[in-house]
């Protein structure tokens, strides 16, 4: 098999021979851009869309309150490989697994332009399966995270281990009991979803993307009450958020691509795992980014550079020649 980067080059040649080829015809009068040679659609949560300032600007033309940001793994991926792979980007911050396959979702956005209230809600968009069609050919999904109640989590951790000092497991000993549940039905609804986009787009190779870490091995890296790290969250609920929320998560992901004849779960968490929130070069930012603007424990740009690198190759793999 090829390697990646031998791909890349191999696709960079291939551009310049088509570029090649339609010069003389460009001498006899402007000629429409080539079609790409594959549809894609990415869908997924904020974890795929960008959200964040530090993943880059919101981009959307027109806007829709979805909070896609120019320096997303989609755009980056996009800008290298756009004339190869045609881009459809529904991501959508806040999206649930649910809001993939069926649901119409109301986005996270506020401020419609030409509105006079500066909080009015953005309309529903479409559930993201809809942009999927016969034709497609890839489709990239990173959803889970809010079907699991990842935010919440998330929430009442901090909300718990204010005052505590950092001893304890004060969001462990509450919450626990139902992550179970919870991961239950991210297993069953992302199983919904891969088989609804497969019916959609039947010839179409499905990445599923997981998510990369966000909680180091060595929370003692953590310092306690850090608005850039992860605040008031206890170590020993942070040991428990990775071990038994986290990375089950991704198992959960895993397991259900791995169900799927035309699925390939795409892993992120081995590549970040020096790159934490807890870490110097961190690729997924604290509850504050370090221009104390808000992130709320999301992936930077630096972040998406290594998801696209990774959904890059598994999209070569997918859609190029053994």
């Amino acid at each position: 098999m090829a390697s990646f980067r031998t791909r890349l080059a191999l696709l960079g040649s291939a551009a310049a021979l088509t570029a090649g080829a339609l010069a003389p015809a460009q001498l006899v009068g402007a000629q429409p851009a080539a079609a790409a040679d594959y549809d894609w659609v990415a869908l997924g949560d904020s974890y795929t869309a960008g959200v964040i300032p530090a993943a880059g600007d919101v981009f959307e033309i027109p806007r829709d309150g979805c909070e896609r940001t120019d320096r997303s793994y989609p755009q980056v991926i996009d800008r290298d490989l756009g004339s190869f792979l045609e881009l459809t980007n529904v991501s959508c911050g806040a999206a649930t697994i649910e809001d993939v396959t069926f649901n119409a979702q109301v986005p996270i956005g506020r401020s419609v332009p030409g509105n006079a209230d500066p909080d009015s809600p953005f309309a529903p968009v479409p559930p993201q399966s809809d942009a999927v069609k016969a034709g497609t050919d890839v489709i990239t999904v990173g959803v889970g995270g809010n079907t699991l109640g990842l935010g919440e989590i998330l929430f009442k951790c901090l909300e718990l281990g204010e005052g505590s000092g950092g001893v304890g497991t004060p969001c462990k000993d509450a919450l626990a009991a139902d992550i179970p549940a919870r991961l239950t039905k991210v297993g069953t609804d992302y199983d919904q979803m891969l088989a609804k986009l497969h019916e959609k787009g039947p010839h179409a190779k499905i990445l599923a993307v997981g998510y990369p870490t966000v909680i180091p091995e060595d929370t003692s890296k953590c310092r306690y009450n850090d608005i850039h790290q992860f605040f008031s969250i206890t170590p020993g609920d942070l040991d428990w958020l990775r071990q038994d929320v986290l990375e089950p998560l991704n198992k959960v992901i895993e397991k259900s691509a791995g169900n799927q004849d035309s699925a390939t779960f795409v892993n992120l968490y081995d590549s970040s795992e020096k790159h934490s929130v807890c870490d110097a070069g961190k690729w997924v930012e604290g509850i504050l980014d370090t221009d104390n603007r808000m992130a709320l424990v999301h992936p930077n740009a630096k972040g998406h550079l290594n998801a696209a690198d990774h959904v890059t190759e598994a999209m070569l793999n997918a859609i190029s020649p053994n």
